[in-house]
């Protein structure tokens, strides 16, 4: 099944509960412009935007350009790695201890 632009973000916006304004606040966007993006196929945003939309939303600029319905495993593991990249040192410090100690759990 295939799954257009517009429909990818609204359904990933409402999942994530953000309102238009929400969505359009985060990736420095107009209301009117998200609306038009997922409810208007003619409507091509450009990298920028795009790729500011796919962080909000947590998936990948190629995800939302695919035509697959849903994200897979490496979209999800390449959205994790691009929030993990922003955190502070310390942060990353903690998480990379939290994922050392899963791995002894034999």
């Amino acid at each position: 099944m295939t799954t257009s632009l517009g429909a990818k973000i609204k359904r990933h916006r409402q999942e994530m509960g953000y309102s238009l304004d929400k969505l359009a606040e985060l990736t420095d966007s107009s209301k009117s412009y998200i609306w038009e993006l997922e409810n208007r196929d003619a409507r091509k945003p450009s990298g920028e935007k795009l790729t500011r939309i796919a962080q909000a939303l947590e998936v990948t600029t190629d995800y939302l350009l695919d035509e697959s319905e849903e994200p897979g495993d490496a979209v999800l593991k390449e959205a994790f790695f691009r929030k993990f990249s922003k955190l502070a040192p310390d942060d990353q410090a903690k998480i990379n201890q939290m994922i050392d100690m899963w791995g002894k759990k034999d």
